[in-house]
């Protein structure tokens, strides 16, 4: 084996490689780096690597790490971009990993490419040649905006894993289930003139008045027929986050945009709620035909739910000592758990830093998530 990089340094090289992800051009950067370091570090490990590019993306790949032969076995996932950071509320440069009262501070290093050091860490302390079945590392595209990494490897059915770990922030707790996220941009285009005489024109606040009523009986609907108790929020949520309409009280106003959030619960599939939203407005539409467009703002995520008394989240939790959970904020798993395999989230650190200016892993996680993992992959891949 490769002279391999110690904890601090695999920290330090990833957390010094920018990958944000974001739908601006001006902001979006290649995880290029970040796929090289890796490839390199599980190659020197002795497992297969093989980089992928992610269509629709700008300059984006996958990077896929297996060793061993055959089917089942074990995928480990995580993504390699970051969101962007906040200029001038960071105390330290967010590129550069750095101590503090035992926390590692860094762009990463909690959500979540310090996870790939870990993993390799885990690897280090394993003997590899004892393994029976496969161990598989997915280092995805693209997290923070459209997964579509995440979409591109399951839909490629490269490999068939009995068992997924994705290393997201939940302070070591396995998520079984969480909620999808869907945003549409609704859009009244009406017919702008003089407000002295509004019979010669189309006020599309107006309009939009009488689509934020048909939408607030659909919220309404998914509260009374849509459940699921293991969330602090059992039903669907529909959230008015953005209106805008006019220009000045004397005219008659001519477009009006509203932005809604809507977070379904596992039976509540995306597509099935953007035609429950077309359904409910199809009436205004028709009243007043061309005037009403419907659009997502960005790419969704679908809902995620495994079995609580499954028996690989059982036996994560025992070897965790923490119960199995539920979360609100969505991830790769819906599109993961598509490969067939018992899918959990789990990871070090708490999703109270992800997204967040001065984002740090408390160290204390370092020496809980390897050993972990190592027992992850002993029960899966050498037992």
């Amino acid at each position: 084996m490769k002279t391999l990089p110690d904890i601090k340094s695999s920290f330090s090289q990833l957390i010094a490689a920018p990958s944000i992800s974001a739908l601006e051009a001006e902001q979006d950067m290649s995880n290029k780096a970040v796929i090289e370091l890796l490839h390199t570090w599980f190659s020197d490990l002795g497992m297969q690597c093989q980089s992928v590019p992610v269509a629709n993306t700008r300059n984006k790949h996958n990077l896929v790490a297996s060793f061993g032969q055959g089917q089942g076995g074990l995928l480990l996932a995580g993504h390699t971009d970051t969101v962007p950071f906040d200029e001038g509320r960071w105390n330290q440069n967010p590129f550069l990993l750095t101590e503090k009262d035992n926390r590692w501070y860094g762009l990463g290093t909690c959500d979540m490419k310090g996870f790939f050091a870990l993993v390799l860490e885990a690897l280090k302390e394993l003997p590899m040649d004892k393994f029976q079945r496969p161990l598989h590392i997915l280092a995805s595209a693209d997290e923070e905006t459209t997964m579509n990494g995440a979409k591109a490897f399951a839909a490629a059915k490269s490999i068939a894993p009995d068992y997924a770990i994705i290393g997201e922030p939940t302070s070591l707790k396995p998520v079984y289930m969480h909620k999808g996220h869907l945003t549409q941009g609704i859009r009244v285009t009406g017919r702008s003139g003089h407000s002295s005489d509004p019979a010669k024109g189309l006020n599309a606040i107006e309009i939009m008045h009488q689509v934020t009523g048909q939408l607030l009986k659909l919220k309404q609907h998914l509260a009374d027929n849509y459940r699921e108790d293991a969330f602090s929020v059992p039903y669907p949520t529909m959230n008015f986050g953005h209106v805008h309409g006019g220009d000045a009280a004397n005219r008659i106003c001519g477009c009006c945009d509203l932005h809604i959030d809507l977070r379904p619960i596992p039976s509540l599939a995306l597509a099935d709620l953007e035609l429950m939203v077309a359904n409910y407005l199809a009436p205004i539409c028709s009243q007043y035909p061309g005037a009403i467009s419907i659009a997502p703002l960005y790419p969704g995520s679908e809902p995620f739910a495994d079995k609580k008394d499954g028996s690989w989240t059982q036996l994560v939790a025992k070897l965790s000592d923490a119960q199995p959970e539920v979360v609100n904020y969505a991830t790769e798993a819906p599109y993961i758990s598509q490969l067939g395999c018992q899918t959990l989230v789990l990871g070090p650190g708490s999703i109270e830093q992800a997204h967040q200016p001065n984002e740090f892993l408390d160290l204390s996680y370092i020496t809980r998530t390897k050993a972990l993992l190592k027992e992850l992959i002993y029960h899966a891949c050498i037992k």
